[in-house]
């Protein structure tokens, strides 16, 4: 038996049993961060599921230039709920729902610092998502998109209006108590011995989304709050008939609405950290430059909001900072983009599921971040602005970015969550599909925004029938692709071949457990040898072979010395 095979066996605690007792845990108010986590990422794939059948409905009356498949009130009402649902119920609980499964996993701990907040946070999704779904059925669903920029915000139906302002409330405060716990987590409960700079990069970038969200959230609460104010009191915050000012509520929903890309791609920017190196056999290119990189678009991401409002009557001088901020972006970006093209160079690749989606993660991703550089250039920004290329450039940093990011994620640690292994076959079937899809749904917009076609229009010019026909057949291919990755789940995690604890031959203190892992993770703290990156490196013994091994993460030199061997 090799040390890492000993390493394992040492850490599987003597309390074998999951972190839920029985199935109904799933349904009640449990603190462990292992079912949290699962109940975060079930309830939003729940909600991506609503929200793209939504979506389908939108494309589907955007086949024929006609208004001809539903009433154009309804056709406004759901795309401000499929954008809604998609970033505040699908895409940043889900990053949530990987940060509580994974955090204390990986930095040794037995739970998140605030078990019973972090229940708390929680449950605060699935009443603050019905709420919205439930406008639809009050007749009063919102439909002043999901920026809900006033006036229009004030004319339109205020029942709905009403619940908007509401959900997003409800969702932010999640959001923000998510965020006090993971900081409080990572910093002060990592194992003995572990040093920042021995974190998982997963943990750097929570640490960055976290700082993120404390600080952006509370200003879309203040200005949501004004908002309703101004919608049921009658003031005049942002009413300009009263001598408001929407600009004002322009400014404080961008200071949060654009970090909230960071704080839905940020978290998949270290989930991909992660699953580069495992399936190339590699140690990671840039620790620090990848972990500081978080860091920087953390902070950057709070000075470019304005480049949404170039349009908007701000000042000159004004435009000129925000797109020079929002050029110097991408440089970290950048940053992190290389060193995963660094990380796989020369590596013994395992193309499965999850290192696809990954390099798919990466290769769209980068379409969106050109596209990005391109709006932050005012000229540019003003000629396609409220265009098709808005929504071309937003889906590829969303949907091909953080979706499949979320995709690649859940493959990856589907042998951890489960204890068993997905089929692989039907893992790639997805991903075929899922990339078609999402080229075919989304690529034809650019070149519907440079002709000129505007978004959040139910009837549009003839001349721009076909690429919109073929964006449609796009998005049903996308909603197929779904298909078999919820068969694939399911069937799997019932039936699927047992996957041994650490089946990618992992280096994370994660897979030194029990799949799943038990309810307090370890029994002992565990102890670290190596990096967690440190695949084909050689590490001289800590310790006398004599000595009782207590909790021991990663592996020994034998072991080391054989993944040399490998990469030779």
């Amino acid at each position: 038996m090799v040390q890492a095979q000993i390493s394992e066996n040492t850490n599987i605690p003597l309390h074998s049993a999951h972190g839920e007792r029985k199935w109904t845990d799933y349904f009640t108010f449990n603190s462990d961060h292992k079912v949290i986590g699962i109940q975060y990422l079930v309830t939003s794939f729940i909600f991506y599921c609503i929200g793209g059948v939504m979506a389908d409905l939108v494309r589907t009356e955007l086949r024929t230039p006609e208004v001809d498949f539903v009433t154009p009130e309804v056709y406004n009402s759901l795309f401000t709920l499929h954008a809604t649902i998609m970033i505040f119920l699908w895409i940043v609980p889900a990053g949530a729902g990987f940060a509580n499964y994974l955090i204390p996993l990986m930095i040794g701990a037995q739970d998140m610092a605030f078990p019973k907040l972090n229940a708390v946070a929680f449950w605060m999704i699935p009443p603050a998502g019905l709420l919205l779904i439930a406008s639809l059925v009050v007749g009063d669903a919102p439909d002043a998109g999901w920026t809900s920029y006033p006036p229009l915000s004030l004319v339109t139906g205020q029942v709905g209006e009403a619940i908007w302002i509401m959900s997003v409330l409800v969702l932010g405060t999640s959001s923000i108590l998510g965020a006090i716990n993971f900081l409080t987590t990572i910093i002060k409960m990592r194992t003995p011995g572990m040093g920042f700079y021995q974190m998982p990069l997963f943990c750097w970038a929570m640490l960055a989304t976290s700082a993120l969200a404390l600080v952006s959230t509370p200003v879309l609460a203040a200005g949501l709050i004004l908002l309703s104010f101004d919608l049921i009191a009658g003031t005049t915050f942002f009413n300009p008939t009263g001598g408001g000012d929407p600009v004002v509520y322009q400014h404080m929903f961008w200071f949060y609405s654009h970090p909230a890309v960071y704080i839905m791609i940020l978290p998949f920017f270290g989930t991909i950290s992660e699953i580069i190196p495992i399936h190339s056999r590699k140690p990671i290119f840039g620790y620090k430059a990848i972990a500081y990189s978080s860091l920087a678009i953390s902070f950057l991401g709070l000075i470019v909001w304005a480049h949404h409002m170039f349009t908007s009557g701000i000042p000159g001088w004004l435009r000129m900072f925000f797109m020079i901020t929002t050029m110097i972006i991408a440089v970290p970006t950048g940053i992190k983009i290389f060193s995963w093209l660094a990380t796989m160079w020369s590596g013994k690749l395992r193309l499965n599921t999850p290192m696809l989606f990954a390099m798919g993660f990466v290769g769209t991703f980068v379409i969106g971040g050109i596209s990005g550089v391109m709006l932050a250039s005012v000229p540019f920004d003003i000629h396609v602005h409220d265009t098709y290329f808005v929504v071309a450039h937003l889906h590829y940093v969303l949907f091909g970015g953080s979706v499949v990011g979320i995709f690649a994620a859940i493959y990856h640690w589907f042998p951890k969550i489960t204890g068993r292994m997905y089929n692989e076959f039907w893992g790639k079937v997805h991903f075929v599909l899922t990339i078609v899809g999402l080229n075919m749904t989304f690529l034809p917009m650019h070149k519907l925004g440079l002709m000129g076609m505007n978004r959040r229009i139910a009837q549009y010019d003839p001349q721009f029938t076909t690429l919109n026909q073929v964006c449609t057949y796009g998005s049903y291919l996308l909603a197929i692709s779904t298909f078999p990755f919820i068969i694939n789940a399911i069937w799997s995690w019932l039936y699927g071949e047992k996957a041994g604890n650490n089946p990618w031959q992992a280096l994370t203190l994660e897979w030194m457990t029990t799949s799943p892992p038990a309810i307090e993770n370890f029994d002992h703290p565990p102890v670290l040898t190596t990096g967690p990156y440190d695949y084909g490196v050689a590490h001289e013994s800590t310790s006398s072979p004599s000595e009782p091994q207590p909790v021991l993460a990663g592996v020994s030199t034998s072991v080391a010395e054989a993944e040399t061997s490998k990469t030779e």
